[in-house]
């Protein structure tokens, strides 16, 4: 058995598929301007929605995409609302004074609660 050689391929070095009849998918480039003015290009597919910011893949700086006459793309200001929180979603159903109400109703029925348990507690042991 020491005698035979293995003969195979070197893993992850060489692919099995010729690039022959292959056609790569048409390219552009896009050119990013960081806040130090360094800039730097970014390969898209050409039908591609080119984002209006880029990470430099060299200092990390975010970068903002330049138009053909060398402008910055001004970036289109979105109007986001504020979430609604539970507290907001709670207002809109009741008022604070009704709030108030359940909340001191709620104490009232725990409080109760809690001097069963510690008469039963006491009755147990007794």
């Amino acid at each position: 058995m020491a005698e035979r050689n293995l003969r195979g391929m070197r893993l992850g070095s060489q692919s099995l598929q010729s690039e022959v009849g292959v056609e790569f998918v048409s390219r552009r480039k896009s050119l990013y301007r960081t806040v130090d003015g360094s800039t730097f290009e970014v390969t898209f597919a050409f039908d591609a929605e080119i984002p209006e910011t880029w990470e430099s893949p060299r200092s990390g700086q975010e970068g903002r995409l330049v138009a053909e006459d060398g402008s910055l793309v001004e970036t289109a200001v979105v109007e986001t609302k504020a979430p609604r929180t539970h507290w907001d979603m709670l207002l809109e159903r009741r008022t604070r004074p009704e709030l108030e109400e359940l909340l001191q109703e709620r104490l009232e029925l725990l409080r109760a609660r809690r001097g069963e348990e510690a008469l039963k507690n006491s009755k147990k042991s007794a």
